[in-house]
């Protein structure tokens, strides 16, 4: 692991280490103790036998899994680096005056941004409540021309504080489930958010809200234009499907479409740090996003 939070060192070797783990038949692995060391034994152990031929990797032992994690599961997001506007980008309205209202803003109209001009938009926007508690707004992290892009749901207490998505143990947690299927944010990997901003206390984001903001993420989408999209968490899913009001479950195990890219739902890393019985579903939906990529799905 490096000194940047939530990144591995090595998602190669750490997939090897991970498939290695579950031929072994060892217990599913979770990360709400696992420190650096910890980590990096993972890595070294990948290491050692990175010369012998690894067998395609089996998923965990069958689990009881329920249909969908609590709505109300804390979500993280993510900001990118430092990146100006772009010169002669769009004039951003920022709607200053939704923020002391109750009722969220109009959407702002988007067409046309790249990414700079979206981020900056998203830094400065105070159409609606988030505005008045963030500490900053959280834009997205990763390659901008990845290959699969997360979308989660918003930034939880420590995406606010440190403007990085998925960071602490989620975020671990995302780069293991991304290095599984030789994914990372460092060169494969956008992450990005429904909500830009954190809700008070981590509660849900109410549809205004989501109304709102998701205009800045469907920017994302177009400026990105990834292989594939995988939706983690039920705000997630239900946005990009358009199915409101589904549960999670049955979003998940399929391959959707949106603007005619693959979409692949599944559960949040923080659901999955609360609630092990999800660990199989979630494998499976890593496997069939993985055949999305080569495309045999």
């Amino acid at each position: 692991m490096t000194g940047e939070v939530g990144r591995p060192a090595d998602p190669a070797s750490l997939a090897r280490a991970l498939r290695q783990r579950v031929e072994a038949g060892a217990p599913p692995l979770f990360l709400e103790d696992l420190d650096r060391d910890q980590a990096l034994q993972l890595v070294r152990q990948a290491a050692a036998s990175r010369g012998s031929a690894a067998p395609v990797a089996s998923p965990p032992p069958a689990v009881p899994t329920p249909d969908s994690p609590p709505a109300t599961s804390p979500t993280p997001a993510g900001a990118a680096p430092e990146n100006p506007v772009a010169p002669g980008a769009p004039a951003v309205a920022t709607g200053t005056a939704a923020a002391s209202s109750d009722v969220a803003g109009p959407p702002p109209d988007v067409s046309g941004f790249d990414l700079p001009t979206l981020r900056s938009a998203v830094e400065e926007c105070a159409r609606c409540r988030l505005s008045t508690t963030r500490t900053q707004a959280v834009f997205a992290d990763g390659a901008p021309d990845a290959r699969v892009m997360v979308v989660g749901e918003a930034p939880g207490a420590n995406e606010d504080r440190t403007g990085l998505p998925f960071v602490g143990a989620a975020g671990k947690l995302l780069d293991l489930m991304l290095a599984s299927v030789d994914l990372s944010r460092r060169d494969s990997v956008y992450i990005c958010n429904v909500i830009k901003c954190r809700p008070p206390g981590n509660r849900d984001p109410k549809p205004d809200e989501i109304d709102t903001c998701s205009p800045y993420l469907l920017g994302q989408i177009e400026q990105v234009r990834p292989e594939a999209l995988l939706a983690v968490g039920t705000f997630a899913g239900r946005l990009l499907t358009a199915e409101a009001g589904a549960s999670l479950g049955s979003l998940r195990g399929r391959v959707h479409r949106y603007q005619g890219l693959p979409l692949v739902v599944t559960y949040h890393p923080a659901a999955l740090l609360r609630n092990r019985g999800w660990t199989r579903s979630t494998w499976d939906d890593l496997q069939l996003l993985r055949a999305v990529l080569e495309g045999v799905a």
